[in-house]
């Protein structure tokens, strides 16, 4: 279930409560009075089930309440009620699968900005990860793909792309270009210095690495796993079930290979440079494709999800 805190202009309260009371899903509606002051107006409270709650924030949304009020929304981790059971039972789908594409689009927003903080997670995870691929340890791959931030921006590319919103596409990709660029230059920068301290070497790059060797060597399997792995966050990200090692399966396929290009740039092997650069772009375009149709397909299913629910209350 989710909460909505509704600050309402009074002379659209009724509006709101009407719209309220009709969407499927809805219960526990209460209105206070005059009670806001920052904007002036009353206070609407609402829970509706995850499954119906983008279609209430919309219509809500469509009445300009979040221009003219305001529009809070809140999980709710335990209900004890049997109308909340009720209105859970009357939403159509299921709450997990549900999307919530407002909040979905606040979310993406927030972590695909480019920042200091997102430069320095990502750099930290490239040094780590280079680390990684100099010493063929897998551990430190792992680590390095816990610490990646990158699946924000792509995550905004997706959303952008089916919401039709350039200036978060925009936003999205400079984070991601604009991230990777600062990470792999300082990289470059770190590579040296271990080099310089005898911790990197050249003959460690060159070597024989079965944990690693795959972040330079760009093919089919590799784009494979970049769909899967693109799907796998993009349901993440929208699910109510959602897993925390999900990032994890992202950055398998990014990070380890921004590192790689940028420690063998540090000893001039194009190759290697080259065969990782492939690898990253390949790898990003297949999460973007795979995240993108993942959203297209969800917004289908709802989209008919709604006729049907429209259809059978028209019958009845």
């Amino acid at each position: 279930m989710l909460h909505l805190r509704l600050i309402v202009p009074a002379d659209q309260t009724d509006e709101v409560v009407r719209t309220v009371e009709r969407t499927v899903g809805t219960t526990h509606l209460a209105v206070v009075p005059g009670v806001a002051r920052n904007p002036q107006g009353d206070l609407v409270l609402c829970d509706v089930a995850r499954e119906a709650g983008d279609e209430l924030i919309g219509s809500l949304r469509a009445l300009g309440i979040d221009e003219t009020g305001s529009i809070a929304v809140e999980n709710i981790d335990l209900s004890l009620s049997s109308r909340a059971d009720k209105a859970e039972a009357e939403a159509p789908g299921e709450g997990a699968d549900a999307v919530l594409w407002e909040h979905l689009t606040d979310a993406t927003h927030e972590e695909s900005t480019l920042s200091v903080t997102y430069i320095a997670f990502l750099t930290l995870a490239t040094m780590i990860a280079a680390c990684g691929v100099v010493l063929d340890n897998a551990i430190l791959i792992v680590g390095a793909m816990a610490v990646g931030p990158e699946f924000g921006p792509l995550a905004g590319i997706c959303t952008a792309l089916v919401q039709r919103a350039p200036r978060l596409a925009w936003r999205s990709f400079l984070a991601l270009i604009v991230g990777f660029a600062a990470a792999m230059a300082l990289t470059v920068a770190f590579s040296y210095f271990m080099d310089s301290t005898g911790l990197f070497t050249e003959e460690q790059l060159k070597a024989d690495r079965p944990n690693t060797g795959f972040v330079y060597a760009p093919d089919w399997f590799s784009f494979v796993v970049a769909v899967l792995a693109g799907s796998a966050g993009m349901l993440s990200l929208t699910s109510a079930k959602s897993g925390a090692l999900v990032g994890v399966a992202i950055s398998v396929t990014t990070v380890p290979a921004a590192a790689n290009a940028a420690v063998a740039l540090s000893y001039g092997d194009l190759e290697q440079t080259w065969g990782s650069t492939e690898q990253l772009l390949l790898n990003l375009l297949g999460i973007v494709l795979a995240g993108t149709l993942t959203l297209l397909v969800q917004k289908f299913l709802w989209a008919r999800q709604r006729e049907r629910t429209a259809a059978k209350s028209g019958g009845v």
